[in-house]
């Protein structure tokens, strides 16, 4: 059996000239050319993407850092005023005291 192509191929192919060949060429060129381009777009919005999920990362971290200070400061804040309230309950017993002297050495 031999292989023949289809009929009206060779006559196809003997018709189209090489102005033809030469825009399927330029089709195809110009499809390359628009494949790349979306290729490297896609490349750059994943490069953005893995940018941004580090600083999201970055925020992250900074945020739980600055919680665990926030939350350090309260509690040093709250021993601060139990401190305070104590030495101002001292210092009153004080001044208290200074006063019960002077009165008592006081003439009458």
């Amino acid at each position: 059996m031999i292989d023949r192509p289809p009929s009206g191929y060779a006559n196809a192919e003997a018709n189209s000239g090489p102005s033809e060949v030469e825009a399927a060429t330029r089709r195809l060129a110009a499809a390359l050319d628009a494949l790349e381009a979306a290729v490297e777009r896609r490349r750059e919005a994943d490069r953005d993407e893995d940018e941004l999920a580090a600083r999201i990362q970055a925020l992250g971290t900074d945020r739980s850092r600055l919680a665990n200070e926030l939350d350090g400061s309260l509690v040093r804040s709250r021993e601060l005023e139990r401190v305070n309230r104590e030495v101002s309950q001292r210092l009153d017993v004080a001044i208290e005291t200074i006063r019960a002297v002077i009165d008592n050495e006081e003439p009458t």
